[in-house]
C-alpha cells in the first residue's frame, strides 16, 4: 500500500505516540526481576552483606553509581564491589529506593540513611532525613543532632539546630548533652548574640552548672568562660548576691577582675566605653518562632472586645483563643517567661488599671496585680525580667508616668517619668534600653524619641523619627527599631521607618500596602507582622508581613473576628 499517494507526499507529516504510564509500569517490573535474581550484573558488598542489582538502574538513579559506571573506573567492569562508609541496612534501603522511589525513614534508621544518602549523593533523600530530624528537635537531643549534621556537612540542618538552640537555650542548658559539651563547644554557644534569654542570669547559671558538673577538670576554664558571659548586663543585685558570693570566682584573680569590671560598669557610667563591646552588647534573637496573639481591640463597628485570636505561622491560619475576662481596646501587651500580659485599655466605658495574664500551657487567663494608674493607649516593653508600662491616657489627660512590673515578685514600682506626656505612642526594648516613640499629649503629635536607661533610672532624648506618628506600631528586629503606620494629624500613614542605633539614624523602608493607624506590630520568624489597624474609613482585619531581606510587604491571612485596634504579642513555641 502506497500511503504517500493516499495521504499526501508531505514528508514532514508525522505523529508522536506517548505512553505516560511506561516508566511507572517499568520500574516495579525491574524491582520484581531483581527480587527473582534475574539479569543482575553487579553485587554490592558491605561487611558480610551482599546485594544484587542492575548497573543500568543504579547508574540511572544514584549519582554515585552513575559516576562509577560511566567513567571507565575499575568498578565499572568487575562483578563484585565492596562498599565502605555506609551501613548495610542503609545501603539496602537506598538500593530499594532506586527501584521504587520510596524509602521509609524512622528514628532507628534516620542517621544511617542520611550518611548513606550523602555518600551516594542522593540529595533529596538526605534532605528528607534532615527534615525528619528537624521535626524531632528536643532540648535533650538538639545538640547531638547538630554535631551529627556538622560532621556530615549538612549546613541546612546545622542552621536549623542553631535556631532551635538559640530559641530554647534555657531548656537546652538543662540537658545531659549540654553538660557533655567540651570547652570549645560551650564557648561557641555562649558567645552568640542570638541566644534567646530573658536575662544574662540564665547564661551565667548554665555555665556555672557546666563547670561544677566536672569541677576538677573544668575549673581551669572559668576565667575564659566568664569573659564570654556578659557580666555587665547582669543586675547589680545579681552581681552582689550570686556572682560575688561564688567560691570559684572569689578564689580566682582573673574572675574577680571581670566581676570588678561589671561592677564599675554600673557604678561609673562615664567609663562604660572602656568595657569591651563583646561583653556589653545585648543578646538579640532574631528568629524566634512562635504563635502571634491578637488581643482585645475593636469590632468593625468600633466596639471594644475581649476576643483573642492566634496566628500559627506554620499552618498560616488564625484560630480563636481563650477570651479575656474584660473588654479591652487600646490595650498594652507584653510577653514574659512564656506568658502573655494584657495591661489596662478601654472597655467602652472607662479606662482600666486591671491586668490579665495568659498561661498557654493551662490555656487560661488569670487576674494579675493591677497597675497604680488607669491607662489606655499605653505603650509596653519587656526588658530583662521586668515589664515597663509607659504613658497612655487615664480618661482625663495624657500621661508621662512609667510603672514597672516584676513577675517574680508580683509587684509594681514607679520609675522615672518620660520627658513628654505620651498617649498612643510606641514603646519597645532595644540594646538594653526602653524606647518611647511618637504619640501625642492631647495637643500635638510627636516625632520625638526618648529612651530609658535602667541602670541610671533616666530618660534621654535621641534622634527623632522622620515623621510625626501617633497610634503607630513599634517592634525590634535584628538590633533595629521599626516604626510603622500611625496618624500624623492630617493623614493616615502606610510609611515605615527603621532606627539604626549604631548610627543614631532613621531610614525609610518599603511602605505597607495599606494605611494603618492603631496598628499592632510584632516580630516573629525574622520578619515583622503588621496586624489590623484603621485606614481612615474602616477598621482593618488584614495582616501583612515585612521581609527585611527583600524589603517587601506581603499580605497573609486576615484575622477572622477582629476589626483592628488589637494588641499583639508572640509566645515562642514551647519545646517538645
Amino acid at each position: 500500500m502506497d500511503t504517500s499517494c493516499e495521504l499526501g507526499s508531505d514528508e514532514s507529516s508525522y505523529e508522536l505516540f506517548k505512553q505516560d504510564s511506561l516508566f511507572a509500569e517499568s520500574f516495579p517490573l525491574m524491582k520484581e526481576i531483581r527480587r527473582q535474581g534475574k539479569l543482575c550484573d553487579v553485587t554490592l558488598k558491605v561487611d558480610n552483606h551482599s546485594f544484587s542489582a542492575h548497573r543500568i538502574v543504579l547508574a540511572a538513579t544514584i549519582p554515585y553509581f552513575y559516576a562509577m559506571f560511566t567513567h571507565n573506573m575499575a568498578e565499572s567492569r568487575i562483578k563484585e564491589i565492596t562498599m565502605k562508609e555506609i551501613e548495610p541496612h542503609a545501603l539496602e534501603s537506598l538500593i530499594n529506593f532506586a527501584y521504587s522511589g520510596v524509602v521509609k525513614i524512622d528514628n532507628q534508621n534516620v542517621q544511617g540513611l542520611m550518611v548513606g544518602a550523602s555518600f551516594l549523593q542522593l540529595n533529596k533523600v538526605r534532605d528528607a532525613c534532615a527534615d525528619f530530624l528537624k521535626d524531632r528537635f528536643h532540648p535533650q537531643n538538639v545538640l547531638g543532632i547538630r554535631h551529627f549534621a556538622d560532621t556530615l556537612g549538612c549546613a541546612q540542618l546545622v542552621t536549623s539546630a542553631d535556631r532551635y538552640i538559640h530559641q530554647y537555650f534555657s531548656k537546652v542548658a538543662l540537658s545531659d548533652e549540654f553538660m557533655g559539651l567540651n570547652f570549645d563547644e560551650l564557648i561557641d554557644i555562649v558567645r552568640r548574640d542570638e541566644l534567646n534569654v530573658p536575662t544574662e542570669e540564665r547564661i551565667f547559671d548554665a555555665c556555672m552548672k557546666w563547670v561544677k558538673f566536672d569541677q576538677q577538670n573544668r575549673e581551669v576554664y572559668l576565667p575564659n568562660i566568664l569573659a564570654n558571659i556578659r557580666l555587665p548586663l547582669l543586675s547589680p543585685q545579681f552581681l552582689a548576691d550570686n556572682v560575688a558570693t561564688e567560691e570559684l570566682i572569689r578564689t580566682s584573680h582573673k574572675c574577680r577582675d571581670l566581676l570588678d569590671e561589671a561592677r564599675d560598669f554600673h557604678l561609673m557610667p562615664e567609663r562604660r566605653a572602656l568595657v569591651s563591646a563583646s561583653r556589653t552588647r545585648p543578646r538579640c534573637c532574631d528568629y524566634v518562632v512562635g504563635q502571634i496573639y491578637a488581643v482585645g481591640g475593636l469590632t468593625k463597628n468600633g466596639e471594644s472586645v475581649s476576643t483573642v485570636e492566634i496566628y500559627d505561622p506554620v499552618t498560616k491560619e488564625w484560630k480563636m483563643g481563650e477570651a479575656m475576662s474584660m473588654l479591652r481596646s487600646r490595650v498594652g501587651v507584653a510577653v514574659m517567661e512564656g506568658k502573655l500580659y494584657a495591661f489596662g485599655g478601654f472597655n467602652g466605658t472607662e479606662r482600666l488599671s486591671t491586668v490579665e495574664v495568659y498561661d498557654p500551657v493551662q490555656k487560661k487567663w488569670n487576674q494579675g496585680k493591677p497597675m497604680r494608674c488607669k491607662r489606655s493607649a499605653v505603650g509596653v516593653a519587656a526588658l530583662d525580667d521586668l515589664v515597663y508600662v509607659c504613658g497612655g491616657y487615664d480618661g482625663v489627660t495624657s500621661l508621662s508616668t512609667v510603672e514597672c512590673y516584676s513577675p517574680k515578685t508580683d509587684s509594681w514600682t514607679t520609675v522615672a517619668p518620660m520627658m513628654k506626656y505620651r498617649s498612643a505612642g510606641g514603646v519597645a526594648p532595644l540594646g538594653g534600653y526602653v524606647y518611647a516613640l511618637g504619640g501625642h499629649d492631647g495637643l500635638s503629635i510627636f516625632d520625638s524619641v526618648e529612651r530609658y536607661d535602667v541602670a541610671n533610672n533616666t530618660w534621654t532624648k535621641v534622634r527623632s523619627m522622620l515623621n510625626r506618628r501617633c497610634r503607630l506600631g513599634v517592634a525590634t528586629l535584628g538590633g533595629k527599631l521599626y516604626a510603622c503606620g500611625g496618624y500624623d494629624g492630617s493623614c493616615f500613614l502606610r510609611s515605615v521607618e527603621v532606627y539604626i542605633p549604631e548610627k543614631d539614624q532613621w531610614q525609610l523602608i518599603a511602605p505597607m500596602n495599606v494605611k494603618r493607624s492603631r496598628v499592632a506590630l510584632a516580630a516573629n520568624m525574622g520578619k515583622l507582622w503588621a496586624i489590623g489597624g484603621y485606614d481612615g474609613e474602616s477598621n482593618l482585619s488584614t495582616v501583612e508581613v515585612y521581609d527585611p531581606k527583600m524589603d517587601t510587604w506581603t499580605f497573609v491571612a486576615p484575622m477572622r473576628h477582629h476589626g483592628g485596634g488589637v494588641g499583639a504579642g508572640v509566645i515562642p513555641n514551647f519545646a517538645k
